[in-house]
């Protein structure tokens, strides 16, 4: 089975602050000369010393390192309290230092950077403090335009784009995709964004629109907001959202479907297997497919560590072989679609870490991959208008985006670019 994809290409079209300053890297013009600043300090006036927390490092030897004194170090500690816990502090992360230009320099501020985001300031100069700064957020929209051909993930990856992307789109067609059963031929169109810190690239921000091509079929998405809650809707309005997942994990594969008459891997007795095994690595987390009550939860002999959950008066489904089950977990709890019930093992009668996913419709066994769910409400009349008109912007933005990567196309193609 071939899954998910090479990427064609990616184009940058809008930048809603192009020419921000941001926190950690501000440019500000003078009448007499141009000054460069740093989290805010006036690089003219310091100097600078980067570095990165090392293993065993503590934010006191940190600070006896840099120079400070024991008695300003004390003093930072106490500050932090209700600030930031200086026990947060990771290996790997980043600081700065930054000296005042003296005969017998002395260390001014501290910047550590905490996340993508954020970072904090220890001021040691003219006073003691301990500050956090968020970084100024940018958002930038993109469309990435994609054919299957191998694995969605890896070839995500290879591409130099952020697999979170593949994620988002998952989640996007979890109830009208079977994302185990792309097809080589597949392919999808994504207008989203991209987030920036300062001018560092971080996270994929919001898919506002797809265009997925599965089996000859076009499923499109739109992201709207209705009843203050954003969700996803094709042109007709309807609710992506179903009652039901189409799988109870991302990204495995279907190892054995099925079947009323499979030779058991582990016996080699030939029986019914009324489920569907989804190989996967061990501690894999496992999703309930739909809001239901927890109805069993134990070690069940081959099946091994077995949570049952009843949705509604005609659905019930199992999830076998776990090799453990959520925090807090038990009979008669209420579950959410989506919400974590377990962790992939391979307890019972099982050769390998994988799950055994099972479906009854009212009591007779069904095959989980053709089971389907009836959708969510549709888009409210009361909204059809604005979601019309917010349809018809996104397209247009994705048709000029598409004649752009012509015209660029075109351009290289004539040596003008």
């Amino acid at each position: 089975m071939l899954r998910p994809i090479t990427i064609l290409v990616i184009f940058t079209i809008l930048s809603c602050s192009p020419n921000r300053e941001t926190n950690d890297n501000i440019l500000q013009q003078s009448s007499a000369q141009e000054r460069i600043y740093e989290f805010g300090f006036p690089m003219d006036e310091f100097e600078s010393k980067e570095g990165q927390i090392k293993r065993g490092e503590f934010f006191t030897t940190l600070m006896t390192k840099l120079g400070a004194s024991n008695s300003d170090t004390y003093s930072l500690t106490q500050a932090s309290r209700g600030v930031f816990d200086l026990k947060k502090i990771k290996v790997g992360n980043s600081y700065k230092a930054f000296y005042t230009k003296e005969e017998s320099p002395k260390l001014a501020y501290l910047v550590y950077e905490d996340t993508k985001t954020s970072f904090v300031t220890f001021g040691v100069h003219d006073s003691l403090f301990v500050k956090i700064s968020e970084r100024e957020i940018t958002r930038k929209l993109k469309i990435a335009q994609a054919t299957i051909n191998t694995s969605l993930w890896q070839d995500l990856q290879n591409a130099g784009l952020n697999p979170v992307l593949a994620l988002r789109l998952s989640d996007i067609y979890a109830w009208s995709i079977d994302f185990f059963g792309l097809q080589k031929g597949d392919s999808f169109t994504a207008i989203y964004e991209e987030l920036y810190a300062g001018e560092n690239y971080y996270d994929i921000g919001i898919v506002h629109a797809a265009f997925f091509s599965h089996a000859s079929k076009m499923y499109d998405a739109y992201r709207f907001v209705q009843d203050e809650s954003p969700q996803y809707w094709n042109i007709k309005g309807e609710n992506l959202r179903k009652a039901f997942l189409k799988a109870p994990l991302s990204f495995t594969r279907v190892s054995s479907g099925f079947s009323y008459a499979r030779r058991h891997p582990v016996t080699r007795v030939v029986r019914p297997h009324t489920g569907v095994d989804y190989a996967a690595p061990r501690g894999t987390p496992v999703m309930s497919i739909g809001d239901g009550v927890v109805i069993q939860k134990g070690y069940l002999g081959g099946g091994g560590n077995t949570v049952k959950i009843r949705h509604n008066s005609t659905y019930t489904t199992a999830y076998l072989h776990l090799q453990s089950y959520a925090k807090g977990l038990s009979v008669g709890k209420r579950v959410s679609q989506g919400e974590v019930i377990g962790y992939v093992g391979s307890t019972g009668l099982s050769t390998g870490p994988h799950l055994d996913f099972r479906v009854w419709k009212n009591g007779a066994a069904i095959n989980p991959l053709k089971m389907e769910a009836p959708p969510a409400d549709p888009i409210k009349k009361s909204n059809r208008e604005f979601f019309t008109a917010q349809v018809e912007q996104i397209k247009f933005k994705r048709d000029s985006l598409i004649s752009l990567r012509y015209v660029d196309t075109l351009l290289l193609k004539l040596g003008k670019r």
